[in-house]
């Protein structure tokens, strides 16, 4: 028989608070105005792309990132 203590237990809630609590890294923070300016950039090139380089900056600082 295998008996389980309670701090195996408790162990997988503490290491799923430390994982919300990271930093979020700019490469993750707002994928959906990224995704969209990246195909847009991709497609039609940057100059023809100005607002959705914006919303995404606009989203980043939002955030708290420095753009």
């Amino acid at each position: 028989m295998s008996s389980i203590s309670a701090a195996s237990v408790s162990e997988p809630s503490a290491a799923i608070e430390g994982a919300e609590k990271k930093p979020l890294k700019p490469c993750c923070a707002c994928p959906e105005t990224k995704k969209e300016r990246d195909a847009c950039i991709i497609e039609k090139g940057e100059e023809s792309c100005t607002g959705l380089i914006e919303a995404h900056k606009e989203c980043m600082r939002a955030l708290g990132f420095k753009i």
